[in-house]
């Protein structure tokens, strides 16, 4: 039983021995009653405390995973429970190779958890309370700093919490489109997206993705001919390809667009995994719509998200959002405020994109070394775009199934559903020893030289 074990991380070490041994069982497919390896072996093969293993299996004990056996240690228990989930379209369960956020075992639960008892202790009204139009102010106060901090001159007029990015993109869509309108979307792109503005009859128009950007010249095309309202577009870290935007292309895709009167939504949901500053629309033009998130690094369930735009169109989507929703959770903001503003957030990503870093480039190596072809080297971010030598997709999902891989569905990030040969991988993920072995099955063998 192999168990990943990061001492760096802030997750106490009993904690991820319980995320990593439910992984085990999962992935590993044993039946109720077997035997597991003793306490002793876990500890010593992991290089663990045998007291930090013992806990570990008393706490999986207590949540149903494990059945202590008299005088004979621990066995998976009859009603045994995984915690692979699936997401983005992949077919089966195991390591989510293709999964599009943070491994569980990354989470910092510490400073989270403070922060909601002292909030809890501190903060009544934000327990009962429904939120204002626009969010908390102390978080849009905070919100502003962060965004001039990457070259965004932001008041607090200008800043709309919501409930995730998800809620700012579909408050966006309510908003400015309506049924029949044309919108560019880049491809490969973000799923849900597409889903969402089908959702509202609107039309997409398709520009390929480049390692630098949307391709200007197919954009140019598609604004002359078609005429769409909006453009959506990912700046950094682009969810599939892990590209990011350069100034080049950033200005050129600006002037096109106030050319042909063509909103810009900037969606830079993993702009705190992004090791320096970058480009970003919205520093460039003042028009620009920019989505942000903390979702993707703090935690998936305490949704807060965010739009900066002009203080007109922030007041629409406030009364939107309070006829919709009656607003986001003000106990969510205030958690986060408090992290935001006593600096554990700032450390809480530093440590996350740190250990994205040296797992990126394992991971690129890993790749190279089974012949994949790589869509750029990301500098940041979760995602490498890749495609194997194997030039069979389903061939792929039957080998990733064999190593207990999870892939995207092949037509999981296009908007047309059109099959693709390139895969997303999850950095957090590359370097289990599953995916290991699932990039060295699929190499090919190179022919001899005579």
């Amino acid at each position: 039983m192999e168990l990943r074990i990061d001492r760096q991380a802030m997750v106490p070490v009993v904690q991820q021995i319980v995320d990593g041994m439910t992984e085990w069982i999962s992935r590993s497919g044993v039946a109720p009653s077997t035997r597991l390896p003793s306490v002793r072996q876990i500890a010593r093969s992991n290089l663990l405390s045998q007291s930090c293993v013992a806990e570990a299996c008393e706490r999986l004990v207590a949540q149903g995973v494990l059945a202590p056996r008299q005088g004979a240690g621990f066995m998976v228990a009859a009603q045994g429970r995984g915690v692979i989930g699936i997401d983005c379209g992949q077919a089966h369960s195991g390591l989510k190779l293709g999964g599009g956020g943070l491994p569980q075992s990354w989470r910092e639960s510490d400073d989270l958890s403070y922060a909601i008892r002292q909030v809890a202790r501190t903060d009544m009204a934000s327990l009962f309370n429904y939120s204002s139009p626009l969010g908390l102010p102390a978080l849009r106060e905070q919100i502003v700093k962060r965004l001039r901090l990457i070259g965004v001159e932001a008041l607090d007029e200008q800043v709309l919490t919501t409930s995730g990015a998800s809620q700012a993109l579909d408050l966006l869509a309510r908003t400015l489109l309506k049924a029949g309108d044309c919108v560019v979307v880049e491809t490969p792109g973000y799923a849900p997206l597409f889903e969402l503005l089908r959702l509202y009859g609107v039309q997409l128009l398709e520009v390929r993705r480049t390692p630098s950007g949307p391709d200007p010249q197919a954009l140019e095309a598609l604004l002359r001919q078609f005429r769409p309202v909006a453009m959506f577009i990912n700046s950094h870290h682009h969810n599939p390809t892990g590209s990011c935007l350069t100034l080049g292309v950033a200005q050129q895709i600006l002037r096109l667009c106030n050319a042909h009167d063509v909103r810009v939504i900037e969606d830079d949901v993993y702009a705190d995994l992004h090791n320096g500053n970058g480009t970003r629309l919205a520093a460039l033009d003042e028009r620009v719509i920019y989505v942000g998130s903390f979702s993707k690094t703090l935690s998936s369930s305490l949704r807060v998200g965010f739009v900066y735009a002009e203080p007109a169109l922030i007041a629409r989507l406030g009364r939107i959002k309070m006829i919709s929703s009656m607003g986001a959770s003000s106990f969510n903001e205030a958690v986060l405020t408090s992290l935001l503003a006593n600096g554990a957030y700032r450390k809480m990503v530093q440590r996350q994109r740190q250990r994205l870093n040296t797992d990126r480039v394992a991971a690129l190596q890993a790749l190279e070394d089974a012949d994949w072809e790589v869509f750029g080297k990301p500098c940041g971010g979760l995602f490498i775009w890749a495609r194997a030598p194997l030039g069979d997709t389903g061939r792929l999902h039957s080998q990733a199934q064999c190593n207990g891989v999870s892939l995207c569905d092949p037509g999981a990030f296009s908007p047309s559903g059109e099959p693709s040969e390139w895969q997303r991988i999850n950095v957090a993920y590359a370097c289990d020893p599953r995916a290991r072995q699932f990039f060295r099955s699929t190499g090919v063998n190179r022919p001899q030289a005579f």
